[in-house]
């Protein structure tokens, strides 16, 4: 889809800047041309060339199997939304207004930057702004947060499975599922992984004086999870069932409480010794004033 040269944004800006008669049908003519043979996409004109009957893809549509699933596109309009140029002179006009937001979304029309080269067209903006979106996510370490629409009236309490399979399937949640029943379902570092759990076991709380894997063992083996449900990495501990882990969490949970009641305890009985020595201190000077006034 969005390769440099041969990719189906690329044929698009192609076919924009072609002199001549420029439509939809020669735009879909040349990616049945170029994609025939390729296993991801299909067309009428391909699947007639396999001789493969399919009602559910117009003439005027193309699909494409991307990872979760199958997309048609309908090429009406892809011509003329992908030449959506803003012209220069409206450029310079938001620009010359002097307004930080205005100067913010409209930075091609400061006259220090005029340039000849023709507007970028839809597509090309999109390739950019997924490029620099990757770019960013590999030099991070994100964390995904997906969230599933549980129908389209935004009803409370109204589920619709076709609607959830659908996008579960497309997020690529089903393969996910399957590669953690496979294998373990959580994965982290001996270090964070004790820091988080060490309060659960006397001999690893407060502190740990020994390596992180060796305080993880101790830590677990105190907590008697069957063998099967555990394997010891050489950086990482890891835990196969998610019922160990929501296991381990109800009782960091409840020891966290335990550990809060004992701080609470513990600053109370500081805070009423002092007063008391405080009022008791008082109590001997007034009666020391009292006497020596008798």
């Amino acid at each position: 889809v969005v390769q440099s040269k041969c990719g189906i944004l690329a044929m698009l800006d192609e076919e924009c800047l072609r002199p001549g008669v420029v439509n939809e049908d020669t735009f879909l003519i040349k990616l049945n041309q170029l994609f025939a043979t390729h296993k991801h996409y299909e067309s009428k004109e391909t699947q007639n060339a396999r001789h493969i009957m399919d009602a559910s893809l117009p003439p005027q549509c193309f699909r494409i199997h991307h990872y979760a699933g199958k997309v048609t596109y309908n090429v009406t309009g892809f011509i003329e939304k992908n030449n959506d140029l803003l012209f220069r002179d409206l450029s310079q006009a938001m620009w010359a207004a002097q307004h930080t937001l205005l100067r913010s979304l409209f930075p091609e029309g400061d006259p220090q930057r005029v340039s000849l080269k023709l507007p970028p067209t839809a597509g090309f903006q999109f390739k950019a702004s997924v490029a620099t979106l990757m770019k960013n996510l590999y030099s991070k370490n994100p964390n995904y947060i997906r969230c599933i629409k549980p129908n389209e009236t935004k009803t409370a309490m109204l589920f619709t499975p076709e609607l959830v399979l659908a996008q579960i399937r497309y997020l690529g949640l089903m393969e996910n599922v399957r590669v953690r029943r496979a294998g373990y379902a959580f994965r982290q570092l001996y270090g964070l992984f004790l820091e988080r759990y060490k309060m659960l076991s006397p001999r690893t709380w407060p502190r740990w004086a020994g390596s992180d894997r060796e305080g993880a063992k101790v830590l677990l083996a105190e907590l008697a999870f069957p063998p099967e449900e555990l394997a010891f990495g050489h950086t990482k501990i890891f835990i196969r069932s998610p019922h160990t882990l929501f296991d381990l969490e109800r009782r960091r949970q409840e020891r966290v409480a335990q550990l809060a009641t004992l701080i609470q305890k513990t600053f109370r009985g500081w805070r009423c010794r002092t007063q008391y020595q405080l009022m008791r201190k008082s109590q001997i000077i007034i009666s020391a004033w009292f006497r020596g006034h008798m």
